[in-house]
């Protein structure tokens, strides 16, 4: 670990403000486990909703759960992490203390504003939102910036991409524009995918390896490139819709191809004894498996809406309860695989994503059921972490150290 803080100055600071993993995995996981339920129960008994209001009963549950799961719960995963990791990476101060709390101050700010039981000016969260991501975005730049750092310049380019694409969300809200909402969500379904290509490809590897003793398998070059590519253009597609289905298909498969053949070199079936890395590679076996589905039912809007599930709970859900598992024990100086048992809230996600995904659409006349069990079952995984982790979060290093 990193001694790049004064201790003596860091403990005077209450251990929740210490590093950017320790709010915003606490928030992000607490509003996931809340808000599907919540979801859940304004879209099929809106008579015990939050949202009363004329405006919002009519907004809001169209707009506001894909926006939440991905502006809310995943970019509080997000950058969490990020907040967290640049601090290894560049051996720079990460973010704590007061600007740590106001920004994720900003982020609270923007769930609180958005459940409002009346009218507020769209411009509010979208303020509050955009100075999550802003100050975000601009703290790695420095810490980047500061060592030359280029190959993780990446990072807070793309936060300022979803903070333009952010923006783009309230501007379709205000308009109730929702064909253009859709197209925003499945863009940022695949910003998140991409997210992950990157991610994903440095540190399952690793810690596989690591974990197994096996040296990790050098990155195929071509394989990589191409997939950074690829997943860039399932963004842009997704707002654009500019290739015809076809193209998009061959686009599909080919991501879909890649990522598996990426997966098989990372030896998932030596990881089967251990929850904290089969948990990673479950997850990201649902990635190409969500491709290629997709590529299947390309013409098919109903199928599409409901397989992009596979990736959103299966994979980035997944991915994210996974990591934040591990990088809470790690950061806090706590054996990682010595820690709370969660074996049972990594399974419940795959399972959530089946209900979700894919037996709706082939038992449609049984939806509701089938999405209360996925609201269930996911609600009980992230209700897990929060239960086990809260307190670990919540306290200072077991070790005494800053961080």
């Amino acid at each position: 670990m990193l001694n790049i803080d004064d201790p003596a100055e860091t403990e005077k600071t209450p251990a929740i403000w210490r590093l950017g993993f320790r709010p915003f995995f606490l928030g992000g996981a607490s509003i996931a486990m809340l808000y599907i339920p919540l979801w859940l129960v304004t879209w099929f008994l809106p008579q015990y909703s939050l949202f009363q209001s004329e405006f919002w009963v009519k907004v809001v549950p169209l707009w506001w759960h894909p926006h939440e799961m991905l502006f809310g719960f995943a970019l509080a995963i997000v950058c969490g992490f990020l907040l967290t990791s640049v601090q290894t990476w560049t051996n720079q101060p990460g973010m704590k203390g007061w600007p740590l709390a106001v920004t994720f101050g900003c982020w609270l700010s923007a769930r609180l504003l958005l459940l409002a039981p009346f009218e507020i000016p769209l411009w509010l969260p979208a303020l509050f939102d955009s100075l999550f991501l802003g100050f975000t975005a601009i703290k790695l730049w420095r810490c980047i910036y500061k060592v030359k750092q280029w190959h993780n310049i990446g990072f807070p380019i793309m936060l300022a991409v979803a903070l333009g694409i952010n923006l783009l969300s309230y501007y379709a809200l205000s308009e109730r524009n929702f064909t253009l909402s859709n197209h925003i969500w499945q863009a940022m379904l695949w910003w998140l995918g991409l997210l992950i290509t990157i991610v994903g490809g440095r540190v399952i590897p690793f810690f596989t390896a690591i974990k197994i003793k096996q040296t990790k398998p050098t990155p195929i070059a071509v394989i990589e490139r191409s997939l950074i590519a690829l997943m860039a253009l399932l963004v842009v597609q997704a707002i654009t819709k500019m290739m015809p289905s076809a193209l998009e298909q061959v686009l599909l498969i080919a991501a879909g191809a890649l990522h598996l053949a990426r997966w098989l070199r990372w030896f998932p079936h030596k990881t089967l004894k251990e929850p904290m890395l089969w948990s990673l590679h479950s997850a990201y076996i649902f990635l190409p498996i969500t491709l290629f589905a997709l590529a299947w039912n390309v013409n098919d809007l109903n199928a599409y809406r409901h397989l992009l599930h596979l990736f959103a709970i299966g994979t980035l859900a997944g991915i994210c309860l996974s990591m934040i598992s591990r990088v809470s024990l790690g950061h806090t100086s706590r054996n990682i695989y010595e820690g709370p048992k969660m074996a049972i809230a990594f399974i419940c996600l795959p399972i959530a994503a089946i209900f979700r995904a894919v037996i709706p659409l082939f038992l449609p006349e049984q939806s509701q059921l089938w999405l209360w069990l996925a609201g269930s079952f996911w609600s009980v995984a992230f209700g897990m972490f929060v239960w086990n982790y809260a307190a670990i979060l919540c306290s200072p290093r077991a070790d005494g150290r800053p961080g």
